[in-house]
């Protein structure tokens, strides 16, 4: 019998935090949960402390301590994320914070030689050297959570890089790929929130709409796997069935399939590379009809050429890409700014922005600071 494994599950009150915890329920004498690190979402977090008793919580809202069960403990500070995620005692780190925001703790579980469960682009996208220094110099290991990235990283599997001939990176188009662009200025926030296949955050739901996630996902696929931007082929596949493939130079495509239930790459993840009962539904392959594949338009979504272009680009570009997207998908739930309206956020601050070559953390979140500013900019004087 495996000995039970120790998680910390970041983001637990989101929905992959609350995936993953759904996966430990299932598997009581696999997994216990060590820590758990949440938002403003108190009430929630305090309901999950009570039924998974972990050892440590924190979260970005003040709370009565004598609400969470006998044991756990409380830490708090700007740096309490930090701390538990450099502990020594979990196996595993569920990455699931949102945004840029998962970075430094991203890199404390690295260089406390911890598996990162990541869900997260975002970090991947503005630090991938960072990243890379910290799993080259330790033990840490790096399994992605996205669908699609576990799906290429599953592919991949004991094959040769040097043999792919192109990545099939499919994405559901979310429920505008349709509309022209016209289209798409008077779209409002609560219809931009209704994704077709996929239950997630309100965050990444927008850009899924926007296809700035595949932009996002692009780039993550191009340095978590070392794949030049030419070799990526983005897919529209509205059934969210087969959730990425790879094709091969002797002509053979290996896809991966399943429901699209985020619980499945989660516990991949998190048992890799063993494979265990999961809590999704089987899917009937032999019931299946009528999947449909298109290719993804450069020229319908911007979203796609700009991050092409960074990820050919380099440097400060994908932070900025990042960056712009987090602030202007901000200002759109504020409704300061139109749907359409950004992509030409982030069209502007990739314009105006100093180009540079970030080498640090702190050079990295600099030029983060300076996209978001510009889509404020931007948006103050349209």
């Amino acid at each position: 019998m495996k000995k039970q494994q120790l998680v910390t599950v970041m983001g637990s009150t989101g929905s992959i935090g609350r995936q993953a915890l759904d996966v430990i329920a299932l598997h009581p004498d696999r997994f216990s949960v060590f820590a758990l690190c949440a938002g403003r979402n108190i009430d929630l977090l305090l309901e999950q402390a009570n039924r998974f008793r972990p050892r440590f919580v924190t979260a970005e809202a003040d709370f009565d301590v004598s609400l969470l069960p006998e044991g756990t403990l409380r830490l708090a500070g700007p740096d309490a994320v930090e701390q538990i995620a450099s502990m020594e005692e979990p196996d595993v780190v569920v990455g699931g914070i949102s945004g840029i925001a998962q970075l430094k703790p991203l890199l404390c579980a690295l260089k406390a030689n911890k598996r990162v469960a990541l869900a997260n682009k975002e970090s991947i996208v503005c630090a991938h050297e960072l990243v890379d220094a910290c799993l080259a110099s330790g033990k840490g290991e790096l399994i992605p959570v996205d669908s699609e990235q576990s799906a290429i990283f599953q592919c991949l599997a004991g094959e040769q890089v040097r043999e792919v001939r192109r990545v099939l990176l499919t994405a559901s188009g979310g429920p505008f790929w349709q509309l022209s662009r016209e289209e798409l200025g008077d779209i409002t926030v609560e219809q931009a929130l209704k994704h077709p296949t996929w239950n997630m955050g309100k965050k990444i739901t927008i850009d899924s709409a926007t296809l700035f996630n595949k932009g996002l996902e692009f780039m993550e696929a191009c340095y978590l796997f070392h794949l030049p931007p030419e070799k990526i082929q983005v897919v529209i596949h509205p059934q969210s069935i087969v959730h990425s493939a790879v094709e091969y130079h002797d002509g053979t495509i290996l896809a991966n399939i399943s429901h699209a239930d985020m619980r499945i790459p989660i516990q991949y993840a998190m048992t890799y590379p063993e494979r265990i009962v999961s809590p999704a539904e089987p899917l009937p392959l032999e019931k299946m009809v009528g999947l449909t594949f298109y290719p993804a338009s450069f020229e319908r979504f911007a979203s796609l050429q700009m991050a092409f272009d960074c990820a050919k680009a380099g440097g400060s570009a994908p932070i900025v890409y990042n960056g712009a997207n987090e602030a202007a998908v901000a200002l759109f739930f504020e409704r300061r700014l139109g749907f359409a309206k950004i992509e030409s956020a982030v069209a502007y601050a990739l314009d105006h922005h100093p180009f540079s070559n970030p080498t640090c953390l702190e050079e990295i979140l600099e030029v983060d600071r300076v996209s978001r500013e510009l889509v404020l900019d931007f948006a103050n004087h349209r």
